[in-house]
């Protein structure tokens, strides 16, 4: 029987293969949702979906994409601000 907070979904349902040829099962936490564009709401490409803890052991170039308003504006949006900002 599972612990209590295990009963919740959550927690993803994993089964494990063992070295001795058992399945046991085990629970992990659910990814996050994508990361989205501050100004449209689309999906941001280069940001990767793993918890905060994961998040602080990658390099910072891995976090987000190198480029102005990385990680925060998609691209179109962030050629159209910058276009804005020059005219």
């Amino acid at each position: 029987m599972p612990t209590g907070r295990f009963k919740s979904r959550s927690y993803r349902r994993v089964f494990k293969k063992l070295p001795g040829g058992r399945v046991t099962l085990h629970y992990e936490r659910r990814k996050p949702q994508h990361a989205q564009c501050g100004s449209c709401g689309s999906v941001l490409s280069g940001v990767p979906r793993v918890l905060p803890y994961q998040m602080q052991k990658l390099a910072k170039t891995a976090r987000r994409p190198e480029r102005p308003f990385g990680g925060v504006l998609c691209s179109r949006c962030m050629r159209e601000r910058i276009k804005g900002t020059i005219q």
